[in-house]
């Protein structure tokens, strides 16, 4: 069940792979998420030697979080992913030119997922195609529904 997706993924990027990696979450955290106060729209993925972190991902606490814990909304939160995962993606990181970015925020079986992209980044010119292609279609199913 999809909490909140990153639909300028998708117009920014050439998503090529897609992987599901489990996220270092506090309580509070869990809590705002279930309550839909995530966004991941300004968000990304960075390597710290063998590991994977997410930043910019953004959760806004809850009012009535605890008073004791002082709740950071945009802090740095670890990525969990099988090592050989982590170093095949950390390889075309470096090597291929690739970026990785959160695409979908998620439950699974009662855990928070984030669907991280592989991507390689659009030109302007690649932009404008995929628009031109969208209005292509639209016009297309439009003049259907009028002839039939």
């Amino acid at each position: 069940m999809s909490i909140v997706q990153n639909r300028k993924a998708h117009h920014d990027f050439f998503i090529e792979e897609r992987h599901e990696a489990g996220l270092v979450l506090e309580g509070w955290e869990v809590k705002a998420i279930r309550d839909g106060r995530a966004n991941i729209k300004e968000a990304y993925v960075i390597t710290r030697g063998e590991e994977l972190f997410i930043l910019g991902m953004h959760i806004t606490p809850l009012s009535s979080a605890s008073t004791h814990v002082k709740a950071d909304p945009t802090r740095t939160r670890k990525l969990l992913l099988h090592g050989k995962e982590i170093a095949r993606l950390i390889g075309k990181v470096e090597r291929a030119g690739f970026t990785l970015i959160p695409l979908d925020l998620h439950w699974s079986k009662g855990r928070v997922k984030v669907e991280i992209g592989l991507a390689k980044g659009k030109k302007l010119y690649d932009k404008r195609e995929d628009e031109k292609r969208r209005d292509w279609d639209r016009e297309k199913a439009r003049l259907m529904r009028e002839k039939g």
